[in-house]
């Protein structure tokens, strides 16, 4: 399996605020739901429920406690646990989107070999979670695209970890 994961982030690693993104950037939700269509997609489950509805066109897989029995649908599948996903999932050749939340980035980090990261050129200083700290020498950089929207800059960036 190939861990991959796309988040937006600001200035200093923000992702969202109540539950809730920060910026509202349609170019850059087309993005997401380009890059992510047709793939498997990981998320806690605030993250779940904070979506209107399951993601179209994408296996949805939900993570949560090992004592949460609350039903989320049959359209969704839940593991209770990383580790009970990566061994479930440990022989498909597939690419596996994280989408968050904060904690599930966290999680995954030393796992995944690609990041999709929006950098977008603002803070947030009322930000409740942040993405993850990362070493950027241990990844390639590459820029793939530069946008705006609703006055707000923002540089699609894909991190490629470099083995060896």
């Amino acid at each position: 399996m190939k861990i991959s994961m796309i988040a937006a982030v600001g200035k200093n690693l923000e992702l969202g605020k109540n539950n809730d993104l920060i910026w509202h950037l349609p170019n850059d939700l087309k993005y997401f739901k380009n890059t992510t269509s047709g793939k498997t997609v990981v998320m806690g489950k605030n993250t779940f429920k904070s979506l209107p509805k399951v993601l179209p066109n994408r296996k949805n897989i939900v993570l949560t406690f090992p004592d949460d029995t609350e039903d989320l649908g049959n359209e969704v599948e839940i593991f209770h646990g990383i580790e009970e996903f990566l061994e479930a999932y440990k022989d498909t050749q597939e690419e596996v989107f994280v989408i968050g939340g904060a904690s599930i980035y966290k999680q995954f980090l030393k796992y995944a070999d690609t990041l999709y990261l929006t950098e977008i050129d603002d803070t947030c200083p009322t930000a409740s979670v942040y993405f993850p700290e990362f070493d950027k020498s241990l990844y390639k950089k590459e820029i793939v695209l530069k946008n705006s929207d609703n006055n707000i800059n923002y540089s699609h960036v894909i991190y490629r970890r470099v083995h060896g």
